[in-house]
């Protein structure tokens, strides 16, 4: 005597291969703002280009750019490249970025160059 299997538990299998299945959704990722440490960096955060003048001297390089503009001072150890734009409240562009790098190119820390280019003597 055959076991007695229900009709409908036949058609199972058939319909699994009906199921749908649920794609996720990717993720969209959204890059948070990080801000870049500004200590060490006060002599130059902010400042117009006579106080830059003033603290490092005259600029081995000044570009303009529309309203921007870069001054770049170097020393025996780094270049240090100061960006200057308009801010509400003042006449003059101020700083409000700085890039540093070694001579050879390599990197190095923005505080570590301003330090470097405020000691040093004799010219660069």
């Amino acid at each position: 005597m055959k076991p007695f299997v229900p009709a409908a538990l036949l058609a199972l299998p058939l319909l699994a291969g009906c199921a749908t299945t649920t794609v996720p959704r990717p993720t969209v990722s959204r890059a948070i703002p990080v801000a870049l440490p500004t200590l060490g960096l006060e002599a130059v955060m902010g400042q117009d280009v006579a106080q830059l003048t003033r603290t490092f001297g005259q600029p081995d390089a000044d570009v303009r750019e529309g309203t921007a503009r870069k001054l770049q001072f170097s020393s025996a150890i780094c270049i240090l490249d100061a960006y200057l734009y308009p801010t509400a409240g003042h006449a003059e562009p101020r700083v409000t970025w700085v890039d540093a790098r070694q001579r050879d190119g390599s990197s190095i820390d923005r505080a570590s160059c301003v330090a470097a280019l405020n000691r040093r003597t004799g010219g660069r």
